[in-house]
């Protein structure tokens, strides 16, 4: 796996690779009508390219084939973070993340959020992201489950408890 900078040849590969992932979620997570107010057919490419030239996410390839990619604003937003349905489960996105978390110690960002699904939120959970609120969007009519996560990088910074006492 090799993951690299976007490049315009696979804006298409990219917006399909989010619509397959969208609707191969489990129907018991997220419903079809709402997995298609998510990812609506057809798929409008040409926003699809004007986004990704201006998003710049970074993009894992395997075999040739774009197998995921995540997108990090210069504020510490990670926008978009998607595998492919035929590559889930193998450290894509692990790979994706570890790369954008370089990359952000790299720009001194010292905060990264996210909002995430319902399926990605066990995945931020996992890499010491704390839910600040579980949000309710509507898109095309559909109500669907987020939650806004966040994650501190600063090695300094802690979120002050009142259980824990320091003694020197």
């Amino acid at each position: 796996m090799k993951i690299q900078t976007y490049s315009p040849e696979w804006a298409r590969e990219i917006a399909d690779l989010f619509y397959q992932s969208v609707h191969a979620i489990d129907p018991s997570v997220y419903t079809p009508e709402q997995k298609e107010a998510w990812a609506p057919t057809p798929i409008n490419y040409q926003l699809w390219a004007e986004r990704l030239s201006h998003k710049q996410p970074f993009v894992a390839i395997i075999d040739n084939r774009v197998a995921g990619f995540i997108e990090l604003d210069s504020d510490g937003h990670i926008d978009c973070t998607y595998t492919h349905p035929d590559f889930q489960g193998i450290g894509v996105a692990t790979s994706l993340y570890e790369h954008l978390l370089a990359k952000a110690t790299e720009a001194g960002i010292e905060r990264l959020y996210v909002e995430a699904s319902l399926i990605a939120k066990p995945f931020f959970d996992r890499r010491g992201f704390a839910v600040v609120k579980k949000n309710e969007v509507q898109r095309n009519g559909e109500s669907l489950i987020n939650f806004s996560m966040e994650k501190y990088l600063h090695p300094n910074h802690r979120i002050p408890s009142s259980d824990v006492s320091w003694h020197e």
